[in-house]
């Protein structure tokens, strides 16, 4: 009994840890996260503190602190992966992490996009219903040029995967937005740009995104 007890303690810690990160990111407290990387002892929380920094970096356009952030969370979850090579969720965040580098720096897209492809397909192989997986993948697909195997068409169908395995997934809706709009659906882009903040009324990132369309 006591072990349980002790899981159900570190179980509620862990999910306040993240969720303290998750604000941050939904804020876009750039600031924030990169404090609370270098602060945490736990390598899972530091490689998602820098990965959630890389993203919203991103989001405000500074590409050399992203790919910064990016970077340093791979040296992070890479030698985690490699010695949990079943835990799904380690590949996971080494593939989105690794693809984080793509868009903030062309240049090394093709070392990172293996990276990012290899990881995220093994998460997937590991557990083929998770759809922060999908998501990861389609926004890999997102930014990968087609000549290097990705390309919105392909991200729209991670998203929409991810949508069905979890139609409470705030950033599947948001992307999916960001994947429409590209291939200049804008009614349906708003839609799921107004379900994402629906979904997570505190993303920064994604009211900005529905303020860009016009309205009908």
């Amino acid at each position: 009994m006591k072990r349980v007890l002790v899981s159900v303690g570190l179980f509620v810690a862990f999910a306040a840890d993240v969720s303290e990160l998750d604000s941050a990111r939904d804020r876009q407290d750039r600031v924030k996260l990169e404090q609370l990387a270098q602060q945490s002892s736990d390598p899972y929380r530091t490689a998602l503190a820098y990965s959630y920094a890389s993203e919203v970096a991103l989001e405000l356009g500074d590409k050399p602190n992203a790919q910064k952030f990016a970077e340093l969370g791979v040296k992070v979850a890479e030698p985690a992966a490699a010695k949990a090579d079943s835990d799904a969720e380690w590949h996971r965040l080494l593939g989105t992490l690794c693809g984080q580098v793509i868009p903030a720096a062309p240049l090394v897209g093709l070392r990172y996009g293996r990276c990012a492809q290899a990881n995220i397909n093994r998460a997937l192989e590991l557990n083929p219903k998770s759809a922060l997986s999908y998501v990861s993948h389609g926004v890999g697909n997102f930014y990968l040029p087609p000549a290097l195997g990705g390309g919105v068409e392909l991200a729209l169908k991670d998203f929409l995967k991810a949508a069905e395995l979890d139609p409470k997934l705030a950033d599947a809706q948001l992307w999916l937005g960001r994947t429409y709009l590209k291939l200049n659906r804008e009614a349906d882009a708003r839609k799921a740009f107004e379900l994402a903040v629906a979904l997570n009324p505190n993303r920064v990132w994604a009211k900005q995104q529905l303020a860009k369309i016009a309205k009908p």
